[in-house]
């Protein structure tokens, strides 16, 4: 694995290149060139590896699937698509395209038919849902990459040259080999950055989506399922490929999301993880209304954030309110607000053992109405282990301090609720503020602690949260430490007394010298 020196000087060239490739194309519309090309790279070096390791078990260590006929390679099609989800013929692999791109008058129309191809190789297989779709952005007569045909295969050319130079190394299927999929969130987030508010509905910064993973699987060594009902890119799942899939490769993966764009970066983000079409289910359609792992419930752990303040049906929707995700509070969050619908929605899928960890938007914490009913029930059922107060500006697009709700059901230890105030635990870096591996560290420290301590954490019962209009806003029990200077009153007054005494002899003083200079004038008069 690359040195995290060597990783910085790796992500800034990418970035210098992704950057200058663009030109006048928006950057936030040419992600899909870079990711996809990123993504294409990937699967065709990946099969390769993948077909080189079999062939050198056979005893044909100098095989190079690069350089055999189509017709031979189909031979090998069905165990492929059965072991890896899709096959790549040898004239379509990467490596092969690359090389006469710059001449291809045709590039575009070759690039579509390759990517049909690869998508195509998985219909009527388990793989289908997996592949279908995954180059839908990449979209070769866009306007927007030239005027012209040839301009706009003159861009892809360069694209693709540019992604073949990128040193992201070798052993696809090697587990420690990060480098691809790292990259990849690497240039997600920038785009996320540059984007600002649409970037941030897709991705969360790294170093909250690593927290929120330490909070989910804490105590829980026996996880074999994660999910993430708004999983927008998939970084908050993939921490867990990060950790926990590291030593259990059985690891099942479950997301759903509604935007069908950011449905392509997820499922090409845990390819480029190395997670196998038959680890992942992520779904595309709408949670809240047409939920689509009902049966996969209960989860040990799960991790989201999820879109804030989203409007919803609510009661409009006679049958949400005998949904069985948001019966049991016996209200609907409003209609201007689905934070609360999305928490219910994850508590009816956690398991009796299991801890989801949830960024929410701070209004739900102590906004009156609906709102309050729900938490009033969370709280009597014991649901509510731990809120947690984020630093500000942490997100892309969101300035505010956002928090965690953490939820648990029998795996909860007391009848309280645990209020960490976090909001002085960051570090500025440029124009956004960060959680450094110590910050989460201390965070997890008070977590795992569960007790008070001054200006961070405080235990508080439930019936006393209740009895406060059932407000779960961190500031309402951690006390705020004063940091004002503290001015002593007795040694101010005796400075000022000190001060009068010494402007009083002055005043004597000076009296003194007018004094002698009048008589002084006198006599010099009588003169």
């Amino acid at each position: 694995m690359a040195t995290q020196q060597e990783r910085a000087e790796l992500h800034k060239t990418i970035w210098k290149i992704a950057n200058e490739l663009r030109g006048a194309v928006d950057g936030w519309e040419f992600k899909a060139y870079v990711l996809g090309s990123i993504f294409y790279r990937f699967i065709s070096e990946n099969i390769c590896d993948y077909i080189h390791q079999l062939m050198a078990a056979a005893g044909q260590p100098d095989f190079d699937y690069t350089t055999i006929s189509d017709d031979f390679a189909e031979n090998i099609r069905q165990k492929m698509v059965e072991e890896k989800g899709y096959f790549i013929l040898p004239s379509q692999l990467f490596q092969n395209v690359v090389k006469t791109a710059e001449k291809d008058e045709n590039l575009n129309e070759r690039l579509t038919n390759i990517f049909r191809s690869i998508e195509a190789s998985a219909v009527g297989t388990p793989s289908e849902d997996d592949l279908r779709g995954l180059f839908s952005d990449f979209t070769v007569d866009n306007s927007a990459l030239g005027s012209t045909v040839i301009k706009r295969n003159q861009l892809l050319a360069r694209v693709l040259q540019a992604v073949s130079q990128m040193d992201l190394g070798s052993k696809y299927n090697d587990t420690n080999n990060d480098t691809f999929g790292d990259t990849y969130e690497f240039l997600m987030q920038m785009y996320a950055s540059q984007a600002g508010k649409s970037g941030g509905e897709f991705f969360t910064p790294q170093q909250v989506s690593e927290l929120l993973a330490q909070l989910a699987s804490w105590n829980n060594a026996n996880i074999n399922k994660v999910y993430d009902p708004a999983c927008g890119s998939g970084s908050l799942l993939l921490k867990f490929a990060k950790t926990i899939g590291k030593q259990n490769p059985n690891l099942k993966y479950f997301g759903q999301e509604v935007n069908p764009t950011t449905y392509n970066l997820c499922r090409i983000n845990m390819f480029l993880h190395n997670v196998n079409f038959d680890n992942f289910d992520i779904r595309l359609e709408d949670t809240l209304l047409k939920p689509q792992h009902m049966d996969e419930a209960p989860f040990d752990a799960i991790v989201s954030n999820p879109p804030y303040s989203l409007k919803w049906d609510g009661k409009e929707n006679p049958i949400l309110i005998n949904d069985e995700r948001y019966a049991p509070a016996g209200v609907l969050a409003p209609k201007s607000a689905a934070d609360l619908a999305f928490t219910m929605h994850m508590l009816w899928h956690l398991s009796e053992k299991g801890t989801a960890a949830i960024v929410e938007f701070p209004g739900v914490l102590y906004r009156g109405g609906d709102e309050k009913k729900i938490r009033e029930y969370l709280i009597r059922e014991n649901r509510v282990d731990t809120v947690i107060q984020l630093p500000a500006n942490l997100f892309f697009g969101v300035g505010i301090a956002t928090c965690i709700i953490v939820l648990k059901k029998s795996a909860k230890t007391d009848s309280s609720v645990l209020f960490i105030d976090a909001s002085k635990l960051f570090q500025k870096d440029g124009n956004k503020n960060v959680l450094l591996p110590e910050h989460q560290a201390k965070i997890m420290e008070l977590f795992q602690n569960r007790k008070d301590e001054q200006y961070l954490a405080k235990l508080v019962k439930n019936d006393d949260i209740l009895a406060n209009d059932a407000n779960l806003s961190v500031s309402s029990y951690v006390e705020q430490e004063d940091t004002r200077e503290v001015i002593d009153i007795k040694e101010v007054n005796a400075k000022l007394e000190t001060l009068v005494a010494e402007g009083n002899e002055l005043n004597k003083k000076i009296e003194a010298i007018i004094k002698e200079l009048g008589e002084w004038v006198w006599w010099s008069g009588r003169n």
